[in-house]
């Protein structure tokens, strides 16, 4: 919506016997003031643009992104001239806005960053457009600034981080060092031996940076290989927590945590020793307790966890994210082919991420009330509704290297959670930078 712009200045009055230059200044003063008000409806029109900028022609051939940035450009982005003061008054809601057109797109592209998995490497893999890359996350109510490199390595000197969750974990921690990587390529120093867990240094600012790969957030036995094909149940224990993460948690000044998408996986449910019930097992003659059932256990043992640890770290627990799976699912067809995000109300969630989301909220806020008595510094990154809305953002078709390069017709296996790289994931780390900086 465009907000109309109100003079508050009435009409000059003049006297008659005013003197000439009088009458001259008034006047420049008039078109000055109209000049102002046509350029500051000019600029307002801007934010209403529904369509992605212009793009220069593109070759679909060429398998690596071209920035817009020039060699001499700054990675860093202008300050915020917007104060402490008016983001306080005005409580910002950083997760209610909308997708904007961004004719800057992205800070680094498939060739700057070498820490793209190759599954989330859209450009290099032959998706032949571009557009997705030119829009930006704007709140509602206020500035969001772009992700500042410099500043946020200053603000990690000496420090250590975190990502504990799923593969979207890891798709965010590599957004991450994609940024960075402007600035100071990370030094990977350990990886597991799935390379799903991993540790990055960064020398010149003594900063720390891992992912630890923990589906379930809880104690599980998981028989699946890296492709996804599964030869037995998860077995999932909800009354203990995965010591993968936990053991390691006194060493973190800061987490960012999430998972969720696991929870819908066939699974058996073990607590005090005893199999209690599942989620879908057909013919195992077992009570279906659903998956909103483990997931609200889980959660509950996660943040009984942070607000009852003698370390305080800055905790951001993120939503779950979407899928955007039209016709089937992953396995059975569905695909994701869109090239522009959706406006609010264009899409709903689907049953099984509303129920998530809303155990997700829930779950939080009994965390936060208790946790604020005792000084927990536990923050919602709260990404699933905004994340809604790009469904243009992620591999489909091109998480394998030129799929329709034998034939076009190809039916090849679609990626419609994980994000391209660059792509929307990117906007997550804005968030996460101002929710740091704003503490």
């Amino acid at each position: 919506m465009v907000k109309r712009v109100r003079s508050d200045l009435g009409p000059f009055s003049l006297q008659k016997n005013n003197y000439v230059c009088v009458k001259f200044a008034a006047s420049f003063l008039l078109v000055g003031l109209a000049v102002r008000l046509l350029l500051w409806d000019s600029f307002s029109l801007t934010s209403v643009v529904e369509t992605p900028p212009p793009l220069a022609e593109e070759k679909a051939e060429s398998p690596v992104f071209s920035s817009p940035l020039q060699a001499s450009d700054s990675v860093d982005p202008p300050e915020n001239n917007m104060s402490q003061t008016s983001w306080d008054e005005k409580k910002c809601d950083l997760f209610v806005g909308a997708w904007v057109p961004d004719l800057s797109g992205p800070v680094y592209t498939n060739e700057s960053c070498h820490v793209i998995e190759h599954h989330q490497n859209c450009m290099k893999n032959g998706r032949p457009d571009s557009g997705y890359l030119y829009w930006r996350w704007s709140p509602q109510d206020c500035e969001l600034p772009k992700f500042n490199p410099n500043k946020f390595l200053d603000l990690m000197r000496n420090k250590t981080m975190a990502f504990i969750g799923d593969s979207i974990s890891r798709n965010h921690v590599q957004s991450l060092l994609c940024i960075l990587s402007q600035v100071e390529p990370a030094v990977e120093v350990y990886h597991d031996k799935e390379y799903r867990s991993k540790i990055w240094k960064f020398p010149s600012h003594n900063f720390t940076l891992s992912v630890i790969w923990t589906p379930f957030l809880i104690k599980a036995a998981i028989f699946e290989d890296m492709n996804g094909v599964t030869s037995s149940e998860v077995q999932l224990y909800l009354d203990n927590l995965d010591n993968k993460w936990t053991n390691q948690y006194k060493n973190f000044d800061y987490v960012i945590i999430g998972g969720g998408k696991w929870f819908l996986k066939t699974a058996i449910y073990h607590e005090n020793n005893t199999v209690t019930g599942c989620h879908y097992c057909p013919g195992k003659n077992l009570t279906e307790l659903g998956f909103d059932y483990a997931y609200r256990k889980a959660l509950q043992l996660v943040f009984n966890f942070f607000t009852n640890t003698s370390h305080n770290a800055t905790v951001l627990f993120r939503t779950t994210t979407p899928d955007h799976f039209e016709n089937g699912e992953w396995f059975s067809g569905g695909y994701c082919n869109r090239t522009v995000p959706f406006k609010e109300g264009q899409i709903d969630m689907i049953d099984v991420d509303s129920i998530m989301r809303g155990i997700e909220i829930e779950e939080f806020e009994k965390a936060t009330s208790q946790g604020s008595e005792q000084g927990v510094n536990l923050k919602l990154l709260d990404t699933t509704l905004l994340s809604l809305l790009r469904p243009d953002g992620h591999p489909g078709p091109y998480r394998q290297f030129q799929p329709f390069a034998k034939d076009k017709n190809a039916k090849v296996q679609n990626d419609c959670l994980h994000w391209c790289l660059p792509g929307p994931i990117d906007s997550w780390n804005d968030i996460v930078m101002d929710m740091l900086v704003n503490a």
